[in-house]
């Protein structure tokens, strides 16, 4: 990574290695509305359930790692991540995008969760 910054997993964030270069990703308000948007979920407890259920598209994942790297200030369009190579390829973006997921959804080591 350029700047020499690593993931801070408090704030959401995880990096990856795409196309040869560590980076951070991170779900921010603004990348969430963007994933709503794309999902048609109704709010955030709908696209966590859309996330949840499992059998994520290519597309999906597309569209989820796109928005990490857009809330965590990278200039990249969907496109562009559609072209990257990540590390360990298919199942390294897949991991990738659970970690993302696991980060922005899932509650701190040792907080109680909203529904028990």
């Amino acid at each position: 990574m350029a700047s020499g910054r690593r993931a801070n997993r408090r704030r959401g964030e995880v990096e990856a290695l795409i196309d040869g270069q560590c980076r951070i990703l991170c779900l921010t308000l603004g990348a969430l509305a963007e994933l709503e948007t794309a999902f048609a979920a109704g709010d955030l407890a709908g696209l966590a359930a859309r996330f949840s259920s499992g059998g994520l598209k290519a597309a999906d994942m597309i569209r989820i790692i796109g928005a990490g790297l857009r809330g965590a200030g990278n200039l990249i369009s969907d496109d562009d991540v559609a072209a990257a190579c990540f590390d360990e390829g298919v199942a390294g973006c897949a991991r990738t995008v659970g970690e993302l997921l696991s980060a922005t959804f899932a509650p701190a080591d040792g907080a109680p969760t909203a529904n028990p």
